[in-house]
């Protein structure tokens, strides 16, 4: 799987928030994008994800050497991110049962090993996830997004609204599951993406 970024640009009004991007997303490695807060990270993680049209260029997402539709993207494609809402009426069993019609489990994995990734109490399962602190629901958007069969997995400030329990929780899922895809990080904090080999600096494409 490859993303193929040919200078793309995205404005708000007259505003560029990034421009003049060349780059390719290679499948196997992991990337950081970086810049501090407001820069356009989250931008380009929609742009990348399909939920934004670039302003200019073009973006190609390719498997096994075959363009791949923008509008099939989403097949290859798990989000985790502040803005991505659950369904807070679901209770979380109910939520896990949804989330999986339409992403198959990755390789391995099942509905009773994501409960237990979670480690939440067996009475958990059966809550409205509208009763969920914020912690809990952003643990929930990390482990439906890493446990997808997905080629590429998206993660935007994974550790937000986590504790310290909960960053090295976050850190031990993704080794578990970055195998086998790509992995794209928004963050501007190191202990988020410290595992990754490729950088892209925002703030360069101004």
């Amino acid at each position: 799987m490859k993303i193929i970024l040919q200078d793309i640009g995205r404005r708000y009004n007259r505003e560029w928030i990034f421009r003049h991007l060349d780059y390719t997303f290679s499948f196997g490695n992991s990337y950081a994008i970086l810049g501090p807060n407001g820069s356009g990270k989250s931008t380009l993680l929609k742009v990348l994800t399909g939920s934004l049209t670039p302003s200019e260029g073009t973006i190609q997402y390719e498997w096994n050497n075959k363009a791949v539709e923008i509008e099939q993207a989403y097949q290859h494609i798990s989000v985790a991110a502040p803005y991505v809402e659950l369904i807070e009426e679901f209770s979380l069993n109910e939520l896990i049962d949804f989330h999986f019609k339409f992403k198959a489990f990755r390789a391995g994995y099942s509905k009773e090993l994501i409960k237990s990734k979670l480690q939440f109490a067996d009475t958990v399962f059966q809550k409205e996830i509208r009763h969920f602190s914020s912690g809990m629901k952003q643990r929930v958007k990390l482990v439906l997004a890493c446990c997808s069969d997905s080629k590429i997995l998206f993660l935007d400030e994974p550790t937000s609204n986590l504790d310290k329990s909960g960053e090295q929780w976050y850190l031990d899922l993704v080794e578990d599951t970055k195998s086998d895809r790509i992995v794209i990080i928004g963050s501007n904090q190191e202990h988020e993406y410290g595992f990754c080999t490729e950088f892209v600096e925002i703030l360069n494409y101004k």
